[in-house]
């Protein structure tokens, strides 16, 4: 019964951590198509790579719960080398993700200071 419990939770997991990346990198999508035609100037290009670099986050952090989750009932060493290594690539990606999106805030407050600086 708890295996059962478990794989339902697994699948509610992914499912989420994927709902995430899907509906983060279409808005990216129509963020950029508003951006390259200039339908609202107030957004940055700088911006929507914020935004799809949290929303890529965000699901990266539920794949690797459901890959824990999955792993949770009698693992066999085979199952834990492989969580192991996918759980390594999702940390590393998530690492460089979070690092992009801190210099790329760092670089969009520095245009919005230089922006202001020029409007004084």
């Amino acid at each position: 019964m708890l295996e059962d419990a478990l794989k339902a939770a697994v699948s509610v997991v992914e499912a989420g951590g994927a709902a995430i990346i899907c509906i983060g990198t279409a808005l990216a999508f129509v963020r950029y198509l508003l951006f390259t035609t200039r339908t609202v100037k107030s957004m940055t290009f700088i911006a929507i790579r914020i935004d799809l670099g949290q929303h890529l986050i965000l699901g990266l952090e539920f794949q690797l719960a459901a890959d824990l989750l999955r792993s949770a009932v009698s693992p066999t060493f085979y199952d834990i080398g492989q969580l192991a290594a996918v759980a390594t690539l999702r940390t590393v990606l998530n690492y460089f993700l979070t690092r992009e999106i801190v210099e790329a805030r760092g670089m969009e407050e520095a245009l919005a200071s230089r922006a202001k600086d020029g409007d004084a």
